[in-house]
């Protein structure tokens, strides 16, 4: 892409505050967005080559949406976890196997996407997040879903398609989880806590593709209480 492209795109984005170039197979972080640190709100570089984000990142302190789907990284540095704003946060499709130590700094974040990448567990940074709503976790390598998880404050939980076959009961404990995605994991129906049904906030449970028929969870304790949940959600959206 030649400069004058980039120049088109940076004066656009000056304007507008949103400064989206995608699918343009860049190797690197455009650094020329450094001279508009005050004025993005929104960068999306999607589909593209990306294998670092550099420090300066820390710098776009209104940045409000940072989208960074398909691309390359391995990583992602401690500067990204200056941006106070940052509600969204979508890294689906990288190489990513753990967050920044101070991810749990990002204390405005609300939704948080990293399917398709290659974490082993349920980051316990997240659990210090008390805004987020919405955490997808799919696809990854997770096996197990630690006691951390019971600090969790999202709203929906999305852990479909991993490797998991043990979940720490304390899941149950999260204060406002109502959506638990369990779908194609490795679970044994022994290994699934009953006080998801019968003592949690959940009221949308999926667990189909794991190591049991469906129609044996009915047959669990606390599956009335689920299904009480279960309705009474059904019907407020209805």
């Amino acid at each position: 892409m030649g400069n004058s492209a980039l120049k088109a795109h940076l004066e656009t984005a000056q304007k507008t505050g949103v400064f989206q170039l995608t699918g343009k197979g860049l190797t690197e972080f455009p650094e020329d967005l450094q001279k508009l640190t005050s004025n993005l709100r929104t960068i999306d570089l999607s589909n593209n080559k990306i294998e670092l984000l550099p420090p300066l990142i820390g710098k776009f302190s209104f940045l409000k949406s940072l989208v960074l789907n398909n691309n390359k990284l391995t990583a992602l540095p401690e500067e990204l976890c200056k941006l106070k704003k940052l509600e969204t946060l979508h890294l689906n499709g990288n190489h990513l196997r753990q967050l920044p130590a101070a991810f749990g700094q990002l204390l405005a974040l609300k939704t948080l996407n990293l399917s398709g990448n290659q974490l082993q567990t349920v980051p316990a940074q997240l659990c210090g997040l008390l805004h987020l709503d919405v955490v997808d976790l799919s696809k990854n390598q997770i096996q197990n879903v630690p006691d951390s998880v019971g600090e969790l404050q999202a709203i929906e939980l999305n852990l479909n398609q991993n490797q998991i076959s043990q979940i720490s009961v304390q899941i149950s404990h999260c204060p406002r989880l109502k959506v638990l995605r369990l779908e194609e994991n490795c679970l044994e129906l022994s290994m699934l806590p009953q006080s998801i049904l019968s003592d949690s906030q959940i009221s949308l449970l999926a667990v189909e593709g794991n190591l049991f028929e469906i129609k044996k969870l009915r047959e669990l304790e606390g599956y009335d209480k689920y299904m009480e949940r279960f309705t009474a959600t059904k019907k407020k959206f209805a």
